[in-house]
């Protein structure tokens, strides 16, 4: 097996070298284990140390050891997940613990070819000394169901009083079954489970004297947070709440202010959940009329017959008086808690705390379901109509015979009928995405190639029927990663996302869309870009929509189509356009998003017949849109550059609050230790960092320069690039500095706004617009520091006289000043010349001359 080799090899190098630099990062009571491990101690992607398992297995062991013979892309660490101990008669690990505390016990598994075995017959129990944790379970047939790569089975272990704790892989009997694990967590717990009163009842869950399996854990509203960022060296990871989320109610994710210091009260430990979980929130809109209407649910599939508890966590951020944001509770529309005040449990903004709150989950029709519903409290009349959530936890309590087990899931219906439909059309597949995903983490050339025909070979094998299950149902992913699409160019078929998207965001059906834009009539047509045209639309008996519908012929196409629907079904922020699903029937490509009742802040700054906007209000929009941009760079998941920031991109609600849109060429994924991406140079002209155009690189201060222009944009009233101007004035960014030098740059401002800007204000604004399209990026300040200016410029504006001094010391202090702003080179970067006047057939300058929005 010439790829399993290259495998092993790779696998054997990598750890090698992360283990000559790295550090023990999990407690020193812990036992990690990556089964399978030929050599003694690998390093996972986030720097722990796993352990081979070979000292814990008893010593009449009828085992192999083996290693995966495909590498999917979406797995996140080749440590524990390449590596497997492979089962065929009944096998127990034995462990030494403390017999005085509570431990959780994770189980990893990445169903994958092992020896020439087929994933799909392993069915197999798993018993933690008397407690059954697993009972004919299939982890192929459940990572199917789920298109996930790969499972983690997470456990909470009461102490055993004997100190030694027993894991127990058995196969089923049926012929040719077989057990397997991937890795194996023990880590030492706290007890941070108390009674948990059951909704609707007077009766309480002694949840401290039962083992629990984790079936949900959610930061809600914030980041996916690792492992090894979690509290108390507990090892947990926190998901995103977004693919849970029902509904299209005016939901907001945000962060802590930097104002507030997020503090454990005396009586919490610091257990309960890391700092990162009450630093971000999801609440409803605080600006919104019909708060009364809305609510926040989320949805989550379970096992029936099974009681669960759901911990929900707070903590205010925004607020400092009681019954300014009061809500109610429910769970399974039951009532869990009436009048829920955070500020009035806590006492003080920044402090977290967390409520527990029991449910028992039937087996009728329908009922395996778990809601979580906030709504506006409406008896208290509070200041605002709101609801807050910080993070959500659901956890299995086990039954009376000491029994976690649940049922393997079935695919749900959409699946089966998406990989139908990809079979039928098997043939016409381009396969060399797949060996470009491949290639991206792969360690060599050869490796990739043999990685990707290992890959081809394992979904025909994956696509044939598995066993069947009689007892199977169908739920949603609790964890892991989807996996990629095998597609990325539009070819007039279906398209493969929503294998990978399920869940993310709604699905509609083309029947849906045609019915909400009136069969595309051109009379809804709201705008035109690079993707298509753009449609306001109707849904649900009256939710205003837009609709973006791609072109066939059009400049962008799958892949803008895909970065886009990605990076919105994560990201969720108060000034990002709000992402409500997708349709892609029939060759379509649609995306569907809230509509924003005021357009583009372009066209309320020039050529419209729309009255010019108050400088107040333009400054609020641009503090709007650089929060939008500080969360893309510093808030998300992962850093990312939307490299299209202009006018046209900012869209105006109802309430002309700023929502940055148009994603589709946007670039995620840089770490901590990356300074810029290498990449071709898109955008659109007049607003392209000029050394990003000369460098290729792009890095986020390529987003601050785009934000200049768009400032002088709103302070001029003019187009960033106007090839009917003299060519020193054909380039607003170049006109900008030119005036600057001179010493006239207060001449450009915007007629309309003479004598209704404070000196002050003025001044800061047109510093900060200056500093960020300086023409190299460190010269240019972080979006951060544009944020802070902009804000310190709307305080100069509100209060002229009143503390100036101090806002502008303040203001100075947050961005550096520099001697001086370099004028660019207009040789390099021939910042006049006209569209027509360059060769667009050249790769570099592709999608940069267009003006419209997409």
């Amino acid at each position: 097996m010439k790829s399993n080799t290259h495998i092993l090899f790779s696998l054997i190098i990598a750890s090698l070298i992360v283990i000559s630099g790295s550090k023990a990062s999990s407690d020193s009571d812990s036992i990690v284990i990556s089964c399978g491990l030929p050599y003694h101690v690998g390093v996972d992607s986030y720097g722990r140390r796993w352990r081979s398992d070979l000292r814990f297995l008893t010593a009449s062991t009828n085992s192999i050891n083996s290693t995966a013979q495909y590498v999917d892309p979406s797995l996140p660490s080749q440590i524990p997940y390449l590596t497997a101990r492979i089962f065929t008669s009944p096998t127990t690990y034995k462990f030494s613990i403390s017999p005085e505390t509570r431990h959780w016990l994770r189980l990893h598994f990445y169903p994958s070819d092992y020896s020439s075995l087929d994933p799909s017959d392993a069915y197999f129990a798993v018993h933690a000394n008397d407690v059954s944790l697993l009972h004919n379970f299939s982890s192929y047939a459940t990572a199917h169901a789920l298109t996930q790569a790969y499972l983690i089975k997470e456990y909470s272990l009461l102490p055993i009083k004997s100190g030694e704790l027993n894991i127990t892989f058995t196969p089923s009997l049926s012929h040719g079954s077989y057990a397997f694990v991937n890795g194996i967590e023990i880590v030492p717990m706290p007890e941070i489970f108390k009674p948990a009163k059951l909704v609707s009842s007077e009766r309480f869950i002694d949840v401290g004297s039962r083992q629990l399996q984790t079936m949900f854990r959610l930061n809600v509203g914030g980041k996916f947070i690792k492992p090894i960022e979690d509290s108390a060296h507990l090892s947990r990871t926190w998901y995103s709440d977004v693919p849970y989320l029902l509904g299209l109610s005016s939901e907001v994710a945000y962060g802590a202010d930097e104002n507030v210091t997020i503090q454990y009260p005396s009586d919490m430990p610091h257990s309960i959940a890391p700092l990162d979980v009450y630093s971000f929130a999801r609440s409803l809109d605080p600006n919104a009329s019909a708060n009364q209407n809305h609510n926040l649910t989320w949805e989550f599939l379970v096992d029936p017959n099974f009681t669960y508890v759901v911990r929900l966590h707070f903590c205010e951020l925004e607020f400092d008086k009681i019954n300014q944001r009061v809500f109610d509770i429910y769970v399974n529309n039951q009532t869990a808690q009436e009048n829920a005040d955070v500020l009035a449990w806590t006492g003080s903004k920044g402090v977290p705390t967390y409520k527990d709150y029991a449910v028992r989950v039937t087996d009728g029709p329908g009922d395996e379901k778990i809601w979580v519903t906030l709504h506006p409290s409406l008896s208290e009349k509070p200041e605002y109509y709101d609801a807050i959530l910080n993070g959500l936890e659901i956890f299995k309590v086990s039954s009376d015979d000491k029994n976690l087990a649940g049922r393997n899931p079935t695919p749900s219906d959409m699946l089966l009928k998406d990989e139908a439909r990809k079979k039928n059309s098997h043939s016409k597949i381009n396969h060399a995405p797949i060996i470009e995903a491949v290639a991206g983490g792969a360690v060599g050339v050869a490796f990739a190639v043999a990685a990707a025909v290992c890959f081809v070979a394992y979904r025909k094998k994956r696509s044939q029927d598995y066993k069947n299950n009689s007892d199977a149902r169908s739920w949603l992913p609790v964890y892991g990663i989807s996996r990629t699409p095998s597609k990325s160019t539009f070819s007039g078929c279906s398209s493969t996302v929503s294998s990978w998207r399920l869940g993310l965001c709604r699905q509609f059906s083309l029947q849906e869309i045609r019915y909400a834009t009136k069969n595309f009539n051109e009379s809804q047509v709201i705008g035109v870009g690079g993707f298509g045209k753009v449609y306001k639309g109707v849904l649900d008996g009256g939710t205003n929509v837009a609709i973006k519908r791609s072109n066939p012929t059009a400049e962008q196409g799958f892949l803008e189509f895909q970065t886009e629907v990605e990076l919105l079904s994560k990201l969720r922020h108060k000034h990002l356009v709000p992402l409500i699903g997708v349709c892609e029937e029939h060759g379509e490509m649609i995306i569907v998003f809230d509509y924003m009742a005021n357009g583009t802040l372009r066209e309320h700054l020039y050529k419209s017949n729309k009255p010019a906007l108050p400088w107040k209000q333009r400054l609020e929009i641009c503090i709007g849109a650089a929060r939008g941009l500080h969360y893309l760079h510093t808030g998300a998941q992962s850093p990312t550059i939307h490299r299209d920031v202009k006018t046209t991109n900012i869209l105006l609600d109802d309430k002309w609050v700023a929502k940055v849109s148009d994603f589709g060429l946007s670039k995620t994924g840089l770490d901590l230790h990356q300074t810029h991406v290498t990449t071709i140079v898109k955008g659109s002209f007049g607003y392209v960092d000029p050394e990003y155009f000369r460098r290729q690189q792009l890095t986020e201060k390529s987003d601050v320069y785009s934000f200049g222009v768009v400032l002088f944009e709103v302070i001029c009233a003019r187009p960033a690039l106007d090839p009917n101007l003299p060519k020193e004035q054909a380039s607003l960014a170049d006109w900008a500095l030119l005036c600057q030098r001179e010493g006239n740059l207060e001449s450009i401002v915007d007629p309309e706004l003479i004598g209704e800007i404070n000196p002050g204000c003025l001044k800061k604004f047109l510093d900060t617009a200056l500093k960020c399209i300086s023409d190299y990026g460190p010269d240019r300040p972080s979006m951060g520091d544009v944020l802070r200016n902009l804000e310190f410029a709307l305080q100069l504006q509100e209060n002229p006289g009143g503390g100036e001094h101090a806002a502008e010391k303040k203001a100075n202090d947050a961005l550096p000043i520099h001697n001086a702003i370099a004028i660019s080179d207009l040789g390099e970067r021939s910042p006049s010349t006209t569209a027509d006047e360059i060769d667009d057939s050249s790769v570099v300058f592709s999608q940069i001359f267009v003006q419209k929005g997409r």
